[in-house]
């Protein structure tokens, strides 16, 4: 007995029923587009991660450049100190404070 010319079978590929075509080359279409919307996917979240990368570097070569200002500013504070320990060694001098 014939099936129904209404009857459809389908093949079951990754979860999901793909209708069978009658045609292979019809059934090879719809494989390579499938193929090529999941390359699509890939593709748009590669950039979507190049992006990402690149605001990770940037924030990155920001911390870095903050970094580098405090330590800056940290060696700057450290010669004021001795310059100023020198200033109050000599004050203690000439005050005759010294031990």
């Amino acid at each position: 007995m014939a099936a129904p010319a209404f009857f459809v079978e389908f093949l079951h590929l990754n979860g999901q029923d793909i209708p069978m075509t009658e045609n292979a080359e019809n059934l090879i279409l719809e494989h390579l587009k499938r193929f090529q919307a999941g390359q699509d996917r890939i593709e748009r979240d590669i950039t979507e991660m190049k992006v990402r990368i690149g605001n990770l570097e940037s924030g990155q070569a920001s911390i870095i450049q903050h970094l580098a200002h405090l330590a800056s500013g940290a060696a700057a504070r450290q010669v004021r100190m001795v310059s100023m320990s020198e200033l109050l060694s000599r004050i203690e001098r000439r005050l005759e404070l010294t031990n």
